[in-house]
């Protein structure tokens, strides 16, 4: 079994990023020009701090995978949300702001969700992917531990999962085991 313990600077990292709420659902977008307007809200450095959800990581990081593909989008979500952070305020640290790998995660989650998905429409897709397994906060801990995510070298740098290697079928078996 795990030891699902972590330090205190861990805890706050857990807080800080909002990871302690794995079950957590939001409200589907209704209309695509609010998913359009957050993604160039981001991109502008305008989104209040406040409106920078999971949900928010999710669509930004669906529509540039989308429009820019899986290895563009990791430079461009690196710097934006970076800078993002910058300008809202947000200190990029060792406990706050930008993590790599949590960030490269998502960005690969994205991609096997969209070489699946059926919906044509930007707003389908960015709500299938919230509420799909990819999109999902605990489908992260099917791959590292809390301890060694919530690092400070994951922080930093890209850290190879400590559980399991990235793949769809271990995200799928271990989402339909819950």
């Amino acid at each position: 079994m795990r030891n699902r313990r972590t330090a205190p600077a861990a805890a706050a990292s857990v807080i800080a990023m909002g990871m302690n709420t794995p079950g957590r659902s939001y409200p589907p977008f209704t209309d695509e020009s609010r998913v359009l307007a957050v993604v160039e809200d981001f991109r502008a450095r305008t989104l209040p701090a406040t409106e920078w959800t999971h949900q928010a990581h999710l669509a930004v990081g669906l529509w540039h995978v989308r429009r820019f593909g899986e290895e563009a989008s990791k430079a461009l979500l690196r710097d934006g949300i970076s800078r993002y952070n910058e300008a809202s305020g947000t200190p990029n640290s060792d406990t706050r702001g930008y993590h790599e790998t949590v960030t490269m995660y998502y960005v690969w989650a994205a991609a096997r969700f969209l070489e699946t998905a059926t919906a044509a429409t930007l707003l389908d897709l960015v709500n299938g992917f919230v509420d799909s397994r990819h999109g999902s906060k605990a489908g992260i801990f099917v791959f590292w531990s809390r301890d060694v995510l919530l690092s400070t070298p994951a922080r930093r740098s890209w850290v190879e999962p400590d559980l399991a290697p990235l793949s769809v079928a271990a995200l799928t078996a271990a989402v339909h085991a819950d």
